[in-house]
């Protein structure tokens, strides 16, 4: 009698079926992850927009506060023009709902989609 030993090359069903399961409980896991952290990225650059945007507005006020009478408000189109901030900064800050106020403070709205 000789029978032949049969080797086979692969995964069976039940592998197949662990590594899959497996597989499908990592991204159950991280993908509620990634969407927490898309926000939390979102509220971290919207303040640093904040931040630059009312910088570059104080900056404008600092250098213009020896003209008669000294300016307490900026606008976006000043500081593009002025060459404070780009026209993708401006753009960017105003999707985002920042909006100038007095002395250069900078208020947050609701960000337009």
């Amino acid at each position: 009698m000789n029978r032949r030993k049969r080797s086979y090359h692969g995964f069976t069903l039940v592998e197949m079926t662990i590594v899959l399961f497996i597989i499908s409980l990592l991204i159950l896991i991280i993908l509620p992850n990634l969407t927490g952290q898309r926000g939390r990225a979102n509220t971290i650059h919207r303040q640093a927009m904040a931040t630059l945007v009312e910088g570059q507005a104080n900056a404008y006020l600092d250098e213009h506060s020896d003209e008669q009478p000294a300016p307490q408000m900026v606008t976006y189109p000043q500081l593009e023009k002025e060459g404070y901030l780009t026209e993708q900064q401006v753009k960017r800050a105003q999707q985002e709902g920042l909006e100038l106020g007095d002395h250069g403070h900078v208020h947050q709205t609701t960000p337009k989609k």
